[in-house]
């Protein structure tokens, strides 16, 4: 593969990861305006995760079995683009719900669909993972700031044609892609209990979804938060600018430094789930936008360091030929399965509590995680635990 096809890849994730941030950095600003309330808008981005549960699943076998991720992309992106058409032509909240599921569909499963093209394309290079992730921080970064000002001057009414100039170019870049074969055909039998049968992968993905909690009600409605503290389209770009630019040393570093080795990397995740913890806390008592927008930048620290070490994590345990299956399941839990439960726990914790309580109570989820991946890295320290399929 030559040096232009990596290239590509990067382009690709830029626009792709900036397209998605725009979407979801104001569009709860979108639907607050049209007059649909915060517990309205918890519910319908349950919806996503509800939908995640078929999709991540059935997008993981379809990678598998077609050995062409490149087309799967093309047809979720694709599909993306033309139901959010109607997501924003519809007038009725019951018209938004429907077409937001379809939407949905095709959305949830894009970034682990990408991860296992870019996985099986650096595979037997001297390439990292993180060098090529980190185009989509920065594209997330970039676009969702540049986006606001924009926003602001065109009205959030028309944030449907900042996202389609986003998306287009990331559908036109995603036929420069390589197919994003792995280098060991699968049959497209994908053995879901061999996999489940991993007791660490599975600890792990247990202990994930109550970390992963707080972080998807965090990503769901701290526009609101900002904007309930006087915070405009701006301030809600620039929050989402520094979430995300500070990953990229992150990823380098990751990709320097972090031992790949699975005791190791559940350590590692201690330490992120105690900086979680950390994190939620102090959005707990803030008093102003601004405020917010300086924790996000732990961000980096958290989801960062979390998305990156249980994507190698699942990289390490899953065999070659189920990556795309793989991360499937791995998404599914960390966006779907804990989606639901923070699109409705946290809209009525919003809207009934506020969001400090909504806070107070991810810090806690997020203790409870910490102490589990300490106690599994002890079991795994202290057992000796060979880990391969069917531990």
């Amino acid at each position: 593969m030559d040096s232009r096809m990596f290239s590509y890849i990067k382009a690709f994730n830029f626009f792709s990861y900036g397209a998605i941030a725009i979407y979801s950095t104001y569009f709860a600003i979108y639907l607050q305006s049209i007059g649909t309330s915060t517990l309205e808008i918890g519910a319908l981005m349950a919806g996503g995760p509800i939908v995640s549960i078929i999709a991540n699943p059935l997008w993981g076998y379809l990678s598998d079995r077609l050995g062409n991720i490149r087309r799967i992309l093309i047809i979720m992106l694709t599909g993306n683009l033309l139901v959010m058409q109607l997501v924003f032509l519809a007038d009725s909240y019951t018209l938004i719900y429907t077409f937001m599921i379809m939407f949905f569909f095709f959305q949830m499963p894009l970034f682990s669909q990408s991860n296992s093209l870019i996985l099986n394309s650096i595979e037997g290079t001297s390439h990292k993972f993180g060098a090529f992730r980190l185009w989509g921080s920065l594209g997330w970064a970039v676009l969702a700031v540049g986006a606001g000002p924009v926003i602001g001057q065109i009205g959030i009414d028309k944030l449907w044609v900042v996202y389609d100039i986003m998306m287009l170019i990331a559908i036109g870049l995603t036929f420069t892609l390589p197919r994003g074969t792995s280098s060991s055909t699968g049959s497209g039998r994908v053995n879901y209990r061999t996999m489940f049968s991993n007791r660490t992968f599975l600890l792990f993905l247990i202990i994930g979804l109550v970390i992963s909690i707080p972080n998807a009600m965090n990503s769901t409605f701290v526009g609101l938060y900002i904007a309930d503290l006087g915070g405009n389209s701006r301030m809600i770009g620039w929050a989402a600018f520094f979430a995300s630019i500070f990953e990229i040393p992150v990823f380098l570093l990751l990709d320097r430094y972090l031992k790949k080795d699975v005791r190791t990397m559940v350590l590692c995740l201690t330490v992120v789930s105690i900086l979680y913890s950390l994190r939620w806390l102090l959005m707990s008592s803030v008093d102003t936008a601004m405020q917010i927008i300086c924790i996000q930048t732990i961000h980096c620290l958290t989801f960062g360091a979390f998305y990156y070490i249980g994507t190698q994590l699942t990289a390490m345990i899953v065999p070659m030929e189920f990556r795309a299956s793989g991360q499937a399941v791995y998404a599914l839990t960390w966006g779907g399965l804990s989606g639901i439960a923070a699109g409705f726990i946290g809209g009525w914790m919003f809207d009934h509590s506020g969001p400090q309580s909504m806070y107070m109570l991810g810090g806690g989820m997020a203790a409870v995680g910490a102490i589990s991946f300490a106690l599994l890295y002890m079991y795994l320290r202290v057992s000796k635990v060979r880990i391969t399929m069917g531990d």
